[in-house]
């Protein structure tokens, strides 16, 4: 007779699946356990039940009456994996035996794996949870950073400065993955100057596998140890020699592990040797010509394009190309400068170097930005690919992205939802009619729900600027300040996002002046949080975060100004949860699609955006507000000074007149009857469940069942 699981024995499964994390009533369950420790262990559950053995936890239990609610997760839980009456069943069932492969450079689940740097990884993980969600088969493919992207501080100066910080595995949620001879797999990946091996870890995302690969194994050169320590970090070699492990060794750890995919999605150019490797195998198993597997590999690739800005896309030289991809070559027999030329917008031009998103496009028969105006700037920039295409016939089409509802919906929030929205309402999320019992909600309900998630924003936001002043070691007086910043009364505006410059985090404060009446108004001021972390390499983001932070500490700004330190997934939680106003300034048309708008919608948050990305397909005239008229002047800064004037006009005369319009019982009517109109107008449209079903419909499924395009796309 098999032994009966203990209340550990379950609690330590659930912890190893990642559906914990968009579970509200799991993860209250792993706070319940003990409150302190769930925060102090950074919302990891393995590290909580390391202090809590055995006997230990069932006392804990005992005390917190958890039985019944570990039993019931638990239940849930194996309903949940053993279900077989999903969504993909039904419309991706030529996917069960051949799944797609999702290649990422980065996946942001929760803020426990930190192995992810921001929006890419976020929608990355956001993908995998939502096809986990409608069962779709796929399997996820990364590589596994052990000291992740950096943790962020600011100095006296306000400069950031960046650390790291090694992970165990034995910490995380991590178990080796196993070959096909039930030994934990590893992978090799020859170059000019020697093989590069790599060892799998397996992440369980729900009913989704992510396969992580990992080069820090001891047959492994010392450099070679460190190559997937750091996610973006170094040079141009250690760049490619990250991108060949992802790409040419995510493939050979899938077939390692008897898994033939029937999609190759390339999120990104940073996985592209993917496809190379692909027609690698073609050729040598099924003796196809170097033609014929490509065209083979490109029916059956999808890729997605997510940046507008020239420095987001990889490219390298001839010599860090054919000493990395050299051995390869050789076995596709190509010539060196034929291997250029698939990197390549003008194949003969030989001073061109080798970009990795040409090489994607030339490697997959569906292309595909992630907004609709996105597609348009996409069109434009690779046009030249396809010269004897008009610019409205280029084979790039557009999916725009969305969210995960149940990671980013405050629990508060989705209570409220439980009582109006139909009884399953959170299996489909994607469908509009889903999400018109909205109008129904009480104005004060909804309200009181809002305002206390901003409450309890403010009291985080409050503990984090204790800490950072604290490590300052600023005087008691300062102390006393921080714990007093922000006012839940006043209308708070959230910027959160990388500080890249085309951004603009500081477009608000462009006239101080006019700063300062909105934040000391006697009778409607305004407060700003900001966050976010600006790449390593990036002087001028790192001058724009620089100045936010300076102002934030002077009069008369402090305590209604501020910016909080190190930005991940918990804090990004808090802010689209808790603020009123969420603010997004990008120099249009460079916001590829934007997903941090998408995700306050759902929790009653309205946007403040320029139209570009998801917003200027999203905006209805009172679902937000809107910066801009969707022009763009040629001259930048022109651009920016007629942006900066129409956000403050908006600000003066629209959103700070109707937050502060209130009713008898002090509702502001008119806001909350925007906010009724986000959830009802946007809520379907721009989450993962819809995007995940587009793309099934319209590349998984075709690629999979082997409709091809016309071959003039490569």
């Amino acid at each position: 007779m098999a032994r009966q699981k203990t209340l550990h024995d379950k609690l330590r499964e659930l912890g190893g699946n990642l559906w914990w994390s968009w579970q509200p009533e799991v993860t209250q369950i792993f706070r319940d356990i003990d409150p302190t420790l769930w925060t102090d262990v950074g919302h990891n559950p393995v590290l909580l039940l390391e202090s809590y053995p055995p006997d230990a936890l069932e006392g804990r239990a005992t005390d917190a009456v958890l039985h019944t609610r570990i039993n019931w997760a638990y239940r849930r839980w194996q309903e949940y994996m053993q279900a077989t009456d999903t969504w993909g069943a039904t419309h991706a069932g030529v996917l069960g035996q051949r799944p797609t492969a999702y290649f990422s450079a980065e996946f942001g689940l929760h803020e426990s794996l930190p192995i992810y740097s921001g929006g890419l990884g976020v929608l990355a993980g956001d993908h995998l949870k939502s096809a986990s969600d409608l069962g779709i088969p796929m399997v996820g493919v990364g590589l596994f950073y052990s000291q992740g992207y950096f943790n962020q501080y600011l100095d006296e100066n306000g400069w950031q400065q960046e650390t790291y910080t090694d992970q165990k595995i034995a910490k995380l949620p991590l178990e080796a993955a196993l070959g096909v001879d039930r030994k934990p797999v590893l992978i090799a990946v020859d170059t000019r100057g020697g093989k590069i091996h790599a060892r799998v870890w397996k992440v369980n995302v729900g009913r989704i596998p992510l396969y992580l690969l990992d080069t820090d194994v001891p047959e492994n050169r010392d450099e070679d140890r460190h190559l997937t320590s750091r996610l973006y970090g170094g040079d141009e070699r250690t760049r490619i020699r990250q991108e060949i492990m992802l790409g040419i060794g995510g493939v050979r750890a899938l077939k390692a592990m008897g898994i033939q995919p029937g999609v190759i999605h390339m999120n990104e150019g940073h996985s592209a040797f993917a496809g190379l490797e692909v027609i690698r195998e073609r050729m040598k198993e099924d003796d196809l010509s170097f033609d014929e597997a490509l065209r083979e590999t490109a029916a059956m690739s999808s890729f997605t394009t997510h940046t507008p800005v020239p420095a987001g896309h990889d490219r390298f030289n001839s010599d860090l190309i054919e000493e990395h991809v050299g051995p390869l070559r050789d076995e596709l027999g190509l010539k060196p400068d034929s291997l250029m030329s698939l990197g390549r917008v003008e194949p003969p031009n030989q001073n061109e170097t080798f970009c990795m998103t040409v090489l994607a496009f030339k490697l997959c028969r569906r292309a595909n930005a992630v907004s609709s105006l996105h597609g348009v700037v996409s069109r434009r920039m690779w046009a030249n690919l396809w010269p004897w295409r008009s610019e409205e016939e280029i084979p790039i089409g557009h999916i725009t992205n969305g969210i995960h509802v149940a990671s980013w919906l405050a629990a508060q929030m989705r209570m409220l939802y439980d009582r109006v929205l139909p009884l399953d309402w959170y299996l489909r999320t994607g469908q509009p009619e889903v999400w018109a019992p909205v109008e129904h909600l009480s104005p004060g309900e909804l309200w009181e729900t809002h305002q206390t998630l901003k409450s309890r924003l403010i009291t985080y936001a409050r503990n984090r600027l204790l800490k950072q002043a604290r490590r300052r070691n600023l005087p008691d007086a300062a102390l006393a300040q921080m714990s007093t910043a922000l006012d839940p009364r006043v209308l708070t505006i959230g910027f959160a996002r990388r500080f890249a410059p085309y951004k603009r985090a500081d477009l608000i404060l462009r006239d101080l002046d006019v700063l300062a009446g909105w934040v000391t108004s006697a009778d409607r001021p305004m407060q700003i949080i900001f966050a976010g972390k600006s790449h390593p390499a990036d002087e001028p983001g790192k001058q724009i975060l620089q100045r936010i932070y300076r102002i934030s500490q002077e009069e008369p700004f402090r305590g209604r100004i501020v910016f909080l330190e190190d930005y991940d997934i918990n804090l990004a939680r808090h802010l689209v949860q808790g603020v009123d106003v969420w603010l997004n300034n990008p120099r249009r048309p460079l916001e590829a699609s934007g997903t941090s708008g998408q995700k306050v919608v759902l929790n009653g948050v309205l946007n403040c955006s320029i139209l570009d990305g998801w917003w200027a397909e999203a905006y209805d005239g009172s679902n937000g507000f809107a910066i801009g008229n969707g022009r763009t002047h040629v001259r930048q800064e022109i651009q920016d000074d007629r942006d900066a004037k129409s956000l403050a006009h908006i600000l003066n005369t629209e959103v700070i007149p109707l937050f502060y319009e209130r009713d008898q019982d002090d509702l502001p009517q008119g806001w909350i009857k925007r906010m009724k109109r986000a959830v009802r107008t946007l809520g379907w449209r721009f989450n993962a469940d819809r995007m995940v079903m587009d793309y099934v419909r319209e590349s998984y499924v075709p690629a999979a069942g082997g409709l091809s395009c016309s071959m003039d796309q490569v």
